[in-house]
């Protein structure tokens, strides 16, 4: 089988459309009609379902595609490894993160960063599912976890706290809550199973127990933003709650309840000159932000 057809087919998948694999393979849809007939007719068997709404993957077919994509990550693998001999700081570096934290504490780092490296090429990768982080394509992951896989090499950064935060506006309507002897009193903003890693699960379980009034989130940017807007009471990472203004800290740190901060290498690249440039300078500045994450216990 010629390896080229695997080209064809992924872009075919992906594409859907004669006009669309063209555009990915950068030839005119006509070539790719015909290297597609020429592909099923000397191997006889049918890749695509061809219909006026596009192209469907017929069983064959999948199973090329699966192929094609497991070889297209072998091969980009592979070239990084050897721009890894590289020692220029050229190129392009994949940076994963939390939605929330390329907000509120990435985002004026790597302003600076892509200033003083114009030659690296920074691409981000966000996701509210942090467990999602770990199967992306990424030179650097910034995660939250207390108990990082054996495997993974990284930097520790920092502890980030979290506590109870509430609106100025809230409070107000709600002079006689007692956050502490009775949470059911409250309305509560908390995450969903997909922030299952938050060490806070644990006190969620322990106190809010009994409390049927609350709103339930997939990031911590709307919990935030509820938060802000009075809708209730959340517990959030410190460095989320300390910077904005509307919000007030209603308890100290929840005690045993921090999460450790890691940035991890992805060890086919960690060797590539830029990569390490990049995550030298994310965790000299990152760990210079450790305030932000562990706040005095005192409000």
């Amino acid at each position: 089988m010629d390896w080229d057809y695997l080209r064809y087919i992924r872009a075919l998948a992906i594409g859907g459309t004669l006009a669309k694999a063209g555009e990915l393979l950068g030839v005119h849809q006509t070539t790719v009609l015909r290297r597609l007939d020429q592909m099923e007719e000397s191997l006889g068997v049918q890749f695509f379902e061809r219909s006026r709404d596009g192209l469907q993957l017929t069983p064959v077919g999948e199973t090329a595609f699966r192929e094609a994509e497991r070889l297209a990550i072998e091969m980009e693998n592979l070239e990084r490894k050897l721009v890894g001999q590289d020692s220029a700081p050229v190129g392009k570096v994949r940076l994963a993160a939390e939605d929330a934290m390329m907000n509120e504490l990435l985002s004026p780092i790597l302003a600076e960063l892509v200033r003083e490296f114009p030659d690296i090429e920074l691409e981000t990768l966000t996701d509210n599912d942090v467990a999602n982080l770990s199967h992306r394509e990424a030179d650097l992951t910034l995660r939250p976890e207390n108990k990082p896989q054996a495997t993974l090499e990284g930097e520790r950064i920092g502890a980030i706290e979290s506590a109870v935060y509430g609106s100025a506006r809230y409070c107000r309507r709600h002079r006689d809550m007692d956050i502490e002897n009775h949470p059911e009193g409250c309305l509560w903003i908390i995450p969903d199973e997909t922030f299952s890693h938050l060490a806070v699960g644990r006190w969620y379980r322990k106190h809010l127990k009994n409390v049927t009034s609350f709103i339930r989130c997939n990031s911590l940017q709307s919990m935030q933003a509820l938060a802000k807007s009075g809708a209730g009471l959340a517990v959030l990472p410190c460095y989320l709650g300390e910077g904005s203004r509307e919000l007030r800290r209603l308890s100290e740190p929840l005690e045993g309840e921090s999460v450790d901060l890691w940035l991890h290498v992805n060890q086919d690249t960690q060797q590539m000159a830029r990569v390490r440039i990049v995550m030298e300078y994310l965790v000299e500045r990152l760990q210079a932000l450790e305030p932000q994450l562990e706040i005095s216990s005192t409000f």
